[in-house]
């Protein structure tokens, strides 16, 4: 039987499971993939399930190797189950600090003082040009305020520039998490972002 098959294609794989004699009842035996969230609690993602109501609702049919006609299993497969939830365990688990990949911004330029302003946007164009989601923070705050603020919006990389780094077109990067990288050219941190970017890291 279909729940047979489950059960034997669950054990080869060595994987603990539990039988829940009565979960796929509407529609058939199933495998559900469950995680737990930030805080211990358990929540049902990854579904993969039979379904003997469908292909007899469409009349579903083929021709198998004896020459009759048949009706198909249909499978679903929902490797997220429901996007909201899923989203929902993610963001917790991560406290917001989504990876270099999937965040919506990757840098923030943060002039010294408002004389940079200019060498700021020079720097958040040149990241934009790579492809780097980027913005230059020119808002009135102090420059500590503006720190804050990215590290409150968990921004992965902060970019100051003053006037040495203008100079020497580089920008003094503060990553995420507090730790410090020496000075380097923009150049430079484009390469570093965009290698972090294509092994999914920060």
């Amino acid at each position: 039987t279909a729940l047979v098959s489950l059960k034997k294609a669950v054990e080869k794989q060595g994987l603990p499971f539990e039988m829940d004699e009565g979960g796929g009842a509407f529609y058939g035996p199933k495998i559900d993939l469950k995680v737990k969230d930030a805080i211990g609690r358990e929540w049902q993602l990854t579904t993969i399930q039979f379904d003997f109501n469908l292909p007899e609702r469409f009349d579903m049919t083929y021709v198998a190797a004896d020459g009759q006609k048949k009706r198909p299993y249909m499978v679903h497969r929902a490797l997220l189950g429901s996007i909201e939830r899923f989203f929902g365990v993610y963001l917790e688990h991560t406290a917001g600090a989504f990876p270099l990949w999937l965040s919506p911004e990757h840098a923030v330029v943060v002039p010294v003082a408002p004389t940079f302003d200019e060498y700021a946007k020079e720097v958040e164009a040149k990241l934009r040009a790579a492809g780097l989601l980027a913005k230059a923070d020119l808002s009135d705050s102090r420059m500590n305020a503006k720190i804050r603020d990215a590290q409150g919006q968990k921004i992965p990389y902060v970019l100051v520039v003053g006037g040495r780094e203008a100079e020497e077109g580089a920008v003094a990067v503060r990553v995420r998490g507090g730790e410090q990288l020496p000075p380097m050219k923009v150049e430079a941190f484009i390469e570093r972002a965009n290698a972090k970017l294509a092994e999914k890291g920060l």
